[in-house]
């Protein structure tokens, strides 16, 4: 993953209106009240019921019962956003922005989930401990050291999750990210985290949410063994399957586009990063891992402008879901998300590979290496 980094105390005159404000005291009891898991099928915070239903079906996705963007060239795939710093906070008080205002951070987002998911995107994907926010030693973590969950931390997590099902989208919901697995004091409490966040996503009756063990597991930023060798994350993955059974698991690899046989054998989809693949090299890398006959998705490519748009097109023609990650503007302070003006041509070249001639647009420039005309 990319790094920026900048200075850990930032200008609030950086940061979007409205996110800072005077610095809200921790709320633990009001955001525990959010924290009680309703019975499936009864009424969500929002309002409603929960409407959406995430499955797969001989390695296609699913929504509701209904394949995704049934005609289109991208049927059956699960487009996607990396938004894992929607819920971020930073509970160091030596590089926390000051008058951050973590629960503003994620109202801003939300409010531009229907956008998104106008241009075809059907998943996002959070996670427990976040991203990296373009500075180092933030503490953004929904894990205690023994890996129990904090409430208020789940109360943002829990939030953008209903909103998407609101939408009609779906969520992979990351557990750990490199950086932050040493609030775990041992791998026992990784073991702990694991099984919580998955219990914690059943009990909550959410049926659109996947579950990603760890984001990047090869990273030298992890220092748990467990989570960063493909054994001791394959052993993981079946750790949160028996924990809540029937959810969807699976752990992302590097950005070139790979993943380790124990994953990917363990896994019930296969989750891999484009970030440092050529685009001509997307389709060898999507070929290699049908061989394990399971979805295959990219859940977090930088590239951007044409560049990500050929990206995408390469994906989706070789059969692979694919997922955008804007570092600099969605994950990096100031934390920005401006819908489809994220970056329009990405944004135009996902809504026609998901809506067809029906988006009104001509067909993009196929990526050498695929097909297409």
């Amino acid at each position: 993953m990319a790094r920026a980094l900048v200075s850990g105390i930032l200008l609030a005159s950086l940061w979007p209106a409205g996110v800072f404000a005077a610095a809200r005291p921790a709320a633990e009891d009001a955001a525990s009240a959010l924290n009680q898991p309703p019975a499936r099928g009864t009424p969500a915070a929002a309002g409603g019921v929960w409407k959406t239903r995430l499955a797969l079906k001989d390695g296609r996705w699913y929504l509701n019962g209904a394949i995704t963007y049934p005609g289109a060239p991208a049927e059956g795939l699960l487009m996607n956003v990396r938004v894992v710093n929607s819920t971020f906070e930073d509970r160091n008080d030596a590089t926390r922005p000051a008058g951050f205002d973590a629960d503003k951070n994620t109202d801003a987002f939300i409010a531009r989930i229907p956008d998104y998911a106008a241009q075809g995107v059907r998943c996002f994907t959070l996670c427990l401990q976040g991203g990296m926010p373009g500075y180092e030693e933030a503490l953004n973590s929904a894990f205690e050291p023994d890996g129990s969950l904090r409430p208020a931390y789940l109360a943002r997590v829990r939030r953008v999750i209903e909103a998407a099902d609101a939408a009609g989208a779906a969520i992979i919901l990351g557990c750990y990210y490199q950086r932050q697995d040493q609030v775990l004091r041992d791998e026992a409490a990784v073991r702990a985290g694991v099984a919580n966040a998955a219990r914690w996503v059943r009990q909550c009756g959410f049926a659109h949410v996947a579950l990603e063990i760890a984001n990047e597991y090869p990273h030298g930023g992890f220092d748990h063994r467990i989570l960063k060798t493909p054994q001791g994350v394959a052993e993981l993955i079946r750790h949160a399957r028996q924990a809540a059974p029937g959810l969807l698991v699976s752990a992302s690899g590097l950005g070139g586009g790979q993943c380790h046989k124990e994953v990917c054998q363990a896994a019930d989809f296969i989750l891999i990063h484009f970030n440092s693949t050529p685009v001509e090299r997307i389709p060898e890398r999507v070929q290699a891992l049908k061989v394990y006959g399971k979805a295959i998705v990219c859940n977090e490519d930088d590239k951007s402008g044409r560049e990500g748009a050929r990206a995408a097109e390469a994906a989706v023609r070789s059969g692979c879901s694919w997922g955008l990650m804007l570092n600099t503007l969605n994950q990096y302070v100031p934390f920005e998300f401006k819908g489809h003006q994220d970056d329009p041509l990405i944004y135009a070249a996902l809504k026609q590979l998901t809506l067809g001639r029906q988006a009104g647009r001509p067909p993009i420039a196929s990526a050498p290496g695929t097909a297409g005309g």
